[in-house]
């Protein structure tokens, strides 16, 4: 049997931003399954896996849940194993956080 379990969870303290890119933690340890992006801090969060090119974007106060294996019954869909997320912004209060979650049994990378 298969079962999800948790990544080590990943922050930044918004305080350190520059408005470019900067790491959310390392890269995902594991294939994810399921990503959830926080954003507890003061100001608008954008967010890369690439560093140069915008993806996502976080309000002030908010969170995005990326469920990879929603409505698949055949095949999983995954994030892969060393996907770095970027995030950038001007200074704030408060931290932006990352949560993910990994299939033990199917973690090949």
């Amino acid at each position: 049997m298969n079962r999800i379990t948790y990544d080590v969870l990943r922050s930044i303290d918004s305080s350190t931003f520059t408005g470019s890119y900067q790491n959310l933690g390392s890269p995902l340890s594991f294939p994810c399954s399921i990503i959830k992006l926080i954003n507890n801090s003061t100001v608008l969060v954008t967010v890369s896996v690439d560093g140069i090119n915008d993806h996502d974007i976080l309000p002030i106060s908010s969170y995005s849940v990326y469920d990879e294996t929603a409505n698949h019954t055949k095949d999983f869909v995954f994030l892969g194993k060393g996907t770095q997320f970027q995030v950038k912004g001007s200074a704030g209060t408060g931290s932006v956080y990352l949560v993910s979650q990994y299939i033990v049994g199917l973690t090949t990378g």
